[in-house]
């Protein structure tokens, strides 16, 4: 373990000495972060952004979203596939309401989906590290100084 108690109650973490346990928890956060972040991270990142209605279209109704994202153009493009039946999916707006839209076409479902796919990556990622984060600092951590 790269931990050990110094003498005087501070701990000392990979070459850090004299760390407060406030201290010591963010360098073990740290840690998590770095240990978790890899391609996925990249992906969700890329699906987020390419998932943002910055490009601009013709008219819409009242109350829909302005402009339109690329993955939604691409995926309408090249999945303009007529389905017999409804599917649910979120849109930027429909999000903050937790109400679903619902599409026939798979083009515009899988358009939609592809920014929820990158939040629900980042959204695992956070809850990962925070578990990780926890329970090395308390394998660490002493007495009260632990967290739950």
């Amino acid at each position: 373990m790269d931990t050990i108690e110094e003498l005087n109650g501070t701990y000392f973490y990979k070459g850090i000495y004299n760390l407060s346990a406030g201290e010591l928890f963010f360098w073990v956060f740290l840690d998590a972060v770095h240990e978790q972040l890899n391609v996925s991270d990249l992906l969700a990142a890329a699906c987020i952004v390419l998932g943002q209605p910055e490009r601009p279209t013709r008219g819409k109704p009242a109350g829909t979203t302005k402009g339109t994202s690329i993955a939604s153009e691409m995926s309408r493009r090249y999945l303009n596939i007529e389905l017999p039946f409804r599917l649910p999916s979120l849109t930027n707006a429909s999000a903050r309401n937790l109400k679903f839209k619902y599409v026939n076409n798979l083009g515009a479902f899988v358009g939609r989906a592809i920014p929820v796919l990158g939040w629900f990556i980042t959204g695992s990622d956070v809850v990962t590290i925070a578990f990780k984060a926890t329970k090395n600092y308390n394998r660490i951590a002493r007495g009260n100084d632990k967290l739950w």
